[in-house]
């Protein structure tokens, strides 16, 4: 997972001159925002807040006897997972059997697909991989019989060793998983019955409440369930030998998790497996407002967007060349952080008093009622949901805290 894949002139950002390099090669160059040295629009990543956050989390991890199991659908970026990994990740989680294909080809040898595992293309793929290597530890989620039976058939087939499974736990309205204690038990009966299946532990997702109201009470409900399920199926000792996996932990409730998640069920000793992503880098919107708390970690925001103002039509209003082919906006539009005028001194000003009101495929409008950007000027923006950000660009240079280039970042999607 080295920085050894070459960047070129289809990736957005990069300068001619850096086409053909590395990320390491990249920062080398003396690069520097600021002066316009990249092309624009530019995702860039801060490196010190970047750093910080790995470093934070797994540390908040290890203060609560957790194990780390980043959610690497958030960026998606060979260099990021290493970083993770090193820190001191349990293993990576993926969404869908197409990241976990990705994560086998870069070496990840622990995988908790967070989710269900459905299709013959996907359960070959990831069979296979179970089969041919005997160190790659998997685990993934069940909701129903159904899909448990489809699942256990198609590794009898195979023949491999018996897979690793979750029980997902849900709400009512939500996304997957059992909506009740009752149903995870008798799911875990028919899993017991199934010899090409091992039940492992339970799993939920209590991130999927954090914009709905009420939402630090709906997810604490929704830890309860996967704890008081895990509990009944721990009585009735249907868990396959060894420690018991709960699992939850988006990037909002991780305070949650720590206290509700036991660390022993009738006895046994469990793993607690929490799965944030978007820590990585954090954000100025959604997680800055959400992932807030006592004990929680101090999360710095690491990615920001920085475009050129291409217009000024009226007065008070700016138009920025940067739009919804740039940044996210399912969880609010960019936020104006910085302005920078290109010769004008060293260090950009903060953005007191811009703000976005429009957003369309390359433009954002910026309500300018004290006229103080010009044409030509820098806008550094926040973002909220970092997701929705990175799969936008396959490449993202990293920048020291006065925004020279450091290196980059490739990203997978």
């Amino acid at each position: 997972m080295e920085q050894t894949r070459k960047l070129d002139w289809r990736t957005k950002g990069l300068p001619p001159a850096a086409e053909g390099l590395t990320g390491a090669q990249i920062g080398r160059l003396g690069l520097d925002l600021l002066a316009g040295d990249l092309m624009l629009p530019v995702a860039v990543l801060r490196e010190a807040a970047l750093r910080h956050n790995v470093a934070t989390m797994q540390a908040f991890a290890d203060r609560i006897g957790a194990r780390l199991c980043p959610h690497g659908k958030t960026s998606m970026s060979p260099e990021l997972f290493a970083m993770q990994l090193a820190a001191g990740a349990w293993g990576l989680s993926a969404a869908t059997a197409h990241h976990v294909r990705i994560y086998r080809r870069l070496g990840i040898r622990r995988v908790l697909l967070a989710n269900q595992l459905a299709g013959r293309a996907d359960m070959d793929f990831v069979l296979g991989e179970i089969a041919d290597d005997p160190d790659f530890d998997f685990y993934c989620l069940v909701d129903s019989a159904e899909g448990a039976t489809a699942l256990a058939a198609a590794a009898a087939r195979r023949g491999c060793r018996p897979i690793q499974v979750l029980i997902e736990t849900g709400s009512t309205g939500g996304r997957a998983g059992v909506r009740d204690a009752g149903a995870a038990l008798e799911l875990a009966r028919h899993i017991a019955e199934a010899p090409a299946l091992a039940l492992r532990g339970v799993e939920t997702f209590e991130g999927v409440r954090q914009a709905s109201p009420g939402a630090r009470a709906g997810a604490a409900d929704m830890i309860d369930l996967a704890t008081n399920a895990a509990r009944n199926i721990a009585d009735e000792d249907l868990f396959a030998d060894g420690p018991v996996l709960l699992s939850a932990g988006g990037s909002a409730f991780l305070d949650l998790c720590a206290i509700a998640l036991p660390a022993l069920l009738d006895g046994r000793a469990v793993e607690r497996v929490i799965r944030p992503g978007c820590y990585v880098t954090h954000d100025h919107g959604l997680y800055a407002a959400l992932a807030v708390g006592e004990g929680l970690p101090s999360l710095h925001p690491a990615l920001e967007v920085w475009a050129a103002v291409l217009s000024i039509p009226e007065p008070g209003l700016a138009i920025v060349g940067a739009g919804k082919r740039d940044v996210s906006h399912d969880a609010g539009l960019p936020i104006p952080l910085w302005r920078h005028r290109p010769g004008g001194g060293r260090g950009p000003k903060p953005a007191a008093g811009l703000e976005a009101v429009a957003l369309w495929d390359q433009h954002l409008a910026l309500s300018d009622p004290s006229a103080m950007l010009a044409v030509g000027d820098l806008v550094g923006l926040g973002i909220s949901h970092p997701c929705a950000t990175f799969d936008r660009w396959t490449a993202l240079p990293t920048v020291d805290d006065s925004y020279r280039v450091t290196g980059a970042i490739t990203t997978l999607f």
